[in-house]
């Protein structure tokens, strides 16, 4: 059997995304370790490679798949009409994030198959019944319309990460020179755990691992690292360093293997200034970059939404890594209801963390959220295609125009200049004539979203 890997591109509505950062396809390489021993497989990543009909015609796959967020919905369901449309018989698969959260959202004439959860067994039995001609009836974690229903089976509970085999990266190949995150680049990933213990009502991660931290053994991590060969690694977890001893015990393990890579990863403020010792350990063997949630200044804001941190453990975190030249991936949430005043005291927060890089996202209530249950009444655009953090999907307190004068201003003044030239200095030189075009044309979008409302 030929089958045909797909990572969708954003739609071209959305704001951030490819135009910021591009990690590599994971899932799907997961999904290929589990049937590339009986099967041809290709991966088609078309945030990079556009050749969807050039492909379908060159390869001639009898089955596809493609993953899909919550912002690629709309995207997915029209490729999978154009692959039907080349040929009927294709058998068409969705998977991921959102198929886990909405599956309903991918009943479509051009879908066939939609799976829940955790893809590599269930797509394998896919696979497996097409070739014999067998129905799927019965498969874990597998749904398909019958009439105008959507027949769902209960998924099978994955709690060992040990099971599945490692991502297949040679089906990458092609495009591994260009997965990055600004200066790190290329840029490898690998999961190390699943889950999330806290609850934050923003997010649906910790639901679709059924409230659970899963980790996967250290000396596996050890042996798939080994064999990366990019320099820079990202670890894809929900977080990364909630298991401190578990950590202490990786980072051992690498810096006796010999490892040396250059890593980025996520943690929270919390855990950071709970463990710092651990962070002294993963700098020791390369740890880089770590992407922290500050997501607000104000204690009231961090308990509305739930995290279960607060501004001083944030502000904490911040020194412990600024102490031990680690970098902050610093990333914020906006409230609609922000005002004037509201970004004034955030731009001087983020001056006074002395943070290089920062990130702000609008709070948006994606589907499988608390949030989303909270406030789905009040949303004002209901199309995926602006589910990409930077369209609020909230009414705003201040105009539309004036919210994203001023957004666009946190961006500009929320780092000092100084920091924002000593950022520029980690790029490669050459780098830099297309990182001030690309990153001018995102500054300019980003102030004139309020112009995507009016239409």
């Amino acid at each position: 059997m030929k089958i045909l890997l797909i990572e969708p591109a954003k739609p071209l509505s959305a704001i951030g995304g490819e135009d910021v950062f591009i990690f590599e396809p994971l899932a799907l390489e997961y999904v290929a370790a589990g049937v590339i021993d009986e099967h041809e497989v290709k991966i088609l990543d078309l945030r990079l490679d556009k050749e969807l009909k050039p492909t379908l015609t060159g390869f001639g796959p009898d089955i596809v798949g493609i993953t899909a967020y919550t912002l690629h919905v709309n995207v997915v369901k029209s490729l999978f009409e154009q692959i039907k449309a080349w040929d009927v018989n294709i058998l068409t698969v969705v998977g991921g994030h959102h198929a886990t959260i909405v599956p309903e959202d991918f009943m479509s004439p051009f879908i066939d198959l939609i799976v829940i959860g955790e893809g590599v067994f269930a797509f394998k039995e896919i696979v497996g019944r097409f070739k014999k001609g067998e129905p799927f009836d019965g498969i874990p974690g597998v749904a398909f319309a019958k009439g105008n229903s959507l027949t769902i089976t209960n998924g099978q509970s994955i709690t060992d990460l040990d099971a599945f085999p490692f991502p297949d990266r040679s089906l990458t190949k092609k495009y591994r020179q260009y997965y990055y995150s600004e200066w790190m680049k290329p840029l490898a990933s690998m999961r190390t755990s699943k889950g999330c213990p806290y609850r934050c009502k923003f997010c649906a991660q910790w639901k679709t691992a059924e409230g659970r931290y899963l980790k996967r053994n250290p000396e596996r991590v050890v042996e798939e690292l080994a064999g990366i060969e990019e320099e820079c690694v990202f670890f894809a977890d929900d977080e990364s360093l909630i298991d401190a001893s578990r950590m202490t015990r990786l980072a051992q393990l690498i810096k006796e293997a010999g490892i040396k890579k250059r890593y980025f990863l996520y943690g929270r403020s919390d855990t950071i200034t709970k463990h710092p010792d651990l962070l002294r350990d993963w700098r020791e063997v390369g740890l880089e970059r770590v992407f922290v949630g500050i997501e607000f200044f104000r204690d009231e804001d961090l308990a509305n939404i739930r995290k279960q941190s607060t501004s001083n453990d944030n502000e904490q975190a911040v020194r412990i890594l600024h102490d031990l030249g680690i970098d902050v991936y610093a990333s914020f949430i906006l409230r609609p209801e922000f005002t004037r005043r509201d970004f004034a005291a955030l731009r001087k927060y983020c001056r006074q963390l002395e943070l290089s890089y920062a990130s702000y996202a609008v709070l948006t209530p994606l589907p499988g959220t608390d949030l989303y249950q909270e406030v789905r009444d009040q949303l004002i655009i209901h199309n995926y295609d602006y589910f990409d953090f930077i369209h609020t999907l909230l009414p705003t307190t201040l105009p539309l125009k004036e919210f994203y004068t001023e957004y666009h201003d946190l961006y500009m003044k929320g780092i000092a200049l100084k920091k924002q030239l000593a950022l520029l200095q980690k790029f490669p030189l050459k780098e830099l004539p297309h990182l001030l075009v690309k990153g001018g044309r995102f500054y300019r979008r980003l102030k004139a979203t309020y112009q995507d409302y009016e239409n």
